[in-house]
Order: C-alpha cells, then sequence, then structure tokens
C-alpha cells in the first residue's frame, strides 16, 4: 500500500508566521554582537574617541574647543563603525551562513532591511556612548574647554555612527565578501578622498563623507554635507539589495 504525504498543513492549522522585522532586527542585534569580530570593532567604536580626547589634552594647549573635539571623535568612530556594517553583511556570505539566513527568511530584502535597522540602531548607540565618555573625559581635562556648539556636535556624532553603520552594510552586501569590502571601504575613505581633497577640494567637499561630518559638528549642519552622508546611505544600501537579490546563494 502507498502512503502519500502531503507537504500541506494539516486541516484546522496554519503554516507558521514569518518573524517580523522587530524580531528580525533584534536577532541582527545579536548577531552582530556574538562573534568576536563584532564585539572587537564596537568595543573599539567606543574607547577610540575617548582615547582621542586624551592623547589631544596631553599635547594641546590654550582652550580645548569641544565641538572641534566632538567632530574627529564622531568622524574616527564613524569609520571604525562602518567595519561593523561590512561584517554584518559580507561576513554571512564570507563565512556561508547566508545560506541558512535565506533559508530561514527567503525574502532578501526583509533580511537587509532589518540589518540596516539593527544597524543604525547599534551604530547610534556605540557613537553616543563614545561621545558620551569623551564629554566626560573633557569636563575632567585641566585645560580650558570652550563648550560652544558640543550638544549638536554630539547629535552629529551619533547620527554619523548609525549612517555609516549602514554605509558599511551596504558596501558588504554588494561586494558578498569581507576582505574586499574593508579593503574597498577604507582605501576610498582614507586613500581616494583624502588626494582628492587635496587635488580637487570643491569635488571632495560633494563626495567626502567623512569630512562632512567634521564640518557639521564645528560649522552646523548644512544642506551640502547632509546629502553627502545621504548619498552615501542611499547609494550603499541600493547596490546592496540589487546586487545580492541576483547573487546565487552557493
Amino acid at each position: 500500500m502507498t502512503v502519500t504525504v502531503s507537504s500541506l498543513p494539516a486541516p484546522g492549522t496554519a503554516r507558521p508566521a514569518a518573524p517580523s522585522t522587530g524580531t528580525l532586527t533584534g536577532l541582527e542585534v545579536r548577531k552582530s554582537l556574538s562573534t568576536r569580530s563584532g564585539r572587537a570593532v564596537a568595543t573599539a567604536a567606543v574607547v577610540l574617541g575617548p582615547l582621542g580626547v586624551v592623547l589631544a589634552s596631553l599635547t594641546g594647549e590654550g582652550t580645548f574647543p569641544a565641538a572641534v573635539a566632538l567632530g574627529f571623535i564622531g568622524m574616527l568612530t564613524a569609520l571604525v563603525l562602518l567595519a561593523l556594517g561590512v561584517l554584518s553583511t559580507a561576513g554571512e556570505w564570507t563565512h556561508k551562513s547566508v545560506q541558512t539566513m535565506f533559508l530561514l527568511v527567503p525574502q532578501r530584502g526583509r533580511v537587509l532591511l532589518a540589518k540596516a535597522l539593527a544597524l543604525a540602531l547599534q551604530g547610534a548607540v556605540l557613537a553616543a556612548l563614545g561621545a558620551g565618555l569623551s564629554l566626560a573625559l573633557l569636563w575632567l581635562i585641566p585645560d580650558p574647554v570652550a563648550w560652544t556648539a558640543a550638544g549638536p556636535a554630539v547629535v552629529v556624532a551619533v547620527a554619523a555612527g548609525a549612517a555609516f553603520a549602514v554605509i558599511g552594510a551596504g558596501i558588504g552586501a554588494a561586494l558578498g565578501n569581507s576582505p574586499a569590502a574593508l579593503t574597498g571601504a577604507y582605501l576610498t575613505m582614507l586613500g581616494v578622498l583624502p588626494v582628492l581633497q587635496a587635488v580637487k577640494p570643491e569635488w571632495a567637499e560633494k563626495l567626502d563623507p567623512a569630512t562632512a561630518i567634521v564640518t557639521m559638528a564645528q560649522s552646523g549642519v548644512t544642506t551640502t554635507p547632509v546629502l553627502v552622508i545621504a548619498g552615501w546611505v542611499v547609494v550603499a544600501s541600493v547596490a546592496g539589495w540589487v546586487l545580492t537579490s541576483r547573487r546565487a546563494v552557493q
């Protein structure tokens, strides 16, 4: 006698509901911080700014401008958080865990959205912690500190941390290879764009997101720096979504 087993749900039952975006976002936060590389990057993002304050206070003279310090701290923290985003997406392809991830949630766009939300949240929190510790050290250093525009500079640093983490996620998703994504991202940010800044500063002003952070922290939020960072977020995210949706899972 032949027995037929149906793959359809039994009468009166329903298919298990797909996890919500909030659930996926929470899972991505925990996943990102569950690896040694993720924890190392997160720790570096928090302590790098305060360490910079300590070093600057040892060599500085006269009044210490808090907004200027927070601008550079925000830039350094954002550049570190770029790696957190890359590892979150490209790491899935590098370590072959992408097979399990897309088997559990076949809608690749939902997975990338959850990753972007998780990284924006992590980037903002880690940048806020770094900025908070930096402010505490600025308060404790013996040199006089000019606190003018320090509050807005903290907001810029936090927003930049969230944005750069998402940019890194887009770059990692687009390339699907951690070493290539990290090398390409940092070569562009720390090599190509600084050279462009020296050769064609008017072009660099419209392309360099790291300089945009310092500009906003020191001079206030203006249209051009905001559009530069927003453009990087949009282009990286769209490229990551398009290339991930077309890439075969092996």
